[in-house]
């Protein structure tokens, strides 16, 4: 199948998920752990699990201010409660702890963390100092390493594209992340910046392959014309041109097909990886591989039936623009 034939289904396609992502993230929001806000979280398994009205009842007694009590199941399979509070002193722990440490219940704080307001608020701005630095990073690099190309777009095209297919990458586990929050309480922490930052490696790398693809194909379908021409002062020079054997769009979708099983491959084998590590990892890892995985899915689409078309799209684009 010709992907460049049908591109403007697949950018539809594309567009849409953005679309759709950037309004499910509006919409629902995404929910800050305290790894950004501060405060305290106290996980507590129990052999049986008091109930929650119960609990709530006790704590409402302790002036604690808002507080968080979800229920859910660690490794083990152990029924526990996930306790979200302000940041707690040592006697107001002890005080928790007496209270959800219910008797005959077989209760254990298995995890107890505390973040400040303040490292919270510099972690926060660390995560935006990091994405906008590899996405800065990745800008640079693409413009040296297209610095060459200029038929029929140049570099700084290949530069935008690849920004643009990131954005889309990038939204879709966000929106999945507002999702999962809105519905079962899931917050974002600092795992989910690093599955951000992986997603961004991991869909760069693929594009720019596809990518590489192209302006090695642009240098093997064209011929070069030289001509000795006269310039002022007697002086003279051999002007280069070039033609090419290919129209761009058949260069580009040669260049997918060039390229597609090794991408079909690389997302196949990391997609088994992370669904292996959902599934029998950590709890505390079952979200990052389920961010991770829906940012692998989005890249795999973005960089074959999303980046690649947009840069014939854009190229056609110009060339009525000219003739116009």
């Amino acid at each position: 199948m010709s992907i460049i034939k049908y591109k403007n289904i697949f950018l539809t396609i594309g567009v849409g998920i953005m679309a759709v992502s950037l309004g499910l993230i509006f919409v629902f929001g995404l929910k800050p752990g305290i790894d950004f806000t501060g405060g305290s979280l106290m996980e507590v398994a129990y052999d049986s699990r008091p109930p929650k009205t119960e609990v709530e009842t006790s704590l409402n007694g302790l002036d604690l201010g808002g507080y968080s009590l979800r229920e859910s199941n660690d490794e083990a399979g152990r029924e526990i409660y996930m306790l979200r509070t302000r940041a707690l002193s040592d006697t107001e722990r002890t005080s928790v702890e007496g209270v959800v440490l219910v008797d005959g219940s077989g209760g254990e704080v298995t995890r107890f963390t505390s973040v400040g307001p303040v490292i919270g608020q510099e972690l926060q701005e660390k995560a935006k100092w990091a994405i906008g630095a590899v996405s800065l990073v990745i800008v640079i690099y693409i413009a040296i390493a297209f610095l060459g190309v200029r038929w029929p777009v140049g570099s700084s095209v290949y530069g935008g594209i690849t920004i643009l297919s990131l954005a889309h990458d990038v939204m879709v586990p966000t929106a999945l992340m507002a999702v999962m929050g809105h519905f079962y309480g899931v917050e974002v922490d600092v795992l989910f910046v690093m599955a951000l930052l992986a997603v961004l490696g991991y869909s760069v790398n693929d594009t720019i392959v596809i990518f590489d693809r192209v302006r090695e194909n642009i240098l093997k379908y064209r011929n070069e014309h030289k001509k000795t021409v006269n310039a002022p002062g007697g002086i003279t020079r051999d002007e280069v041109t070039y033609s090419f054997n290919k129209p761009f769009g058949e260069i580009v979708d040669l260049s997918i097909k060039d390229t597609l099983l090794r991408s079909i491959n690389t997302s196949l084998t990391t997609a088994l990886t992370l669904v292996a590590l959902y599934y029998f990892g950590g709890d505390v890892t079952k979200n990052f591989a389920l961010v991770l995985l829906s940012g692998v899915v989005a890249g795999a689409y973005s960089s074959i039936f999303f980046a690649s078309p947009l840069l014939v799209w854009y190229s056609e684009w110009k060339e009525t623009k000219n003739k116009k």
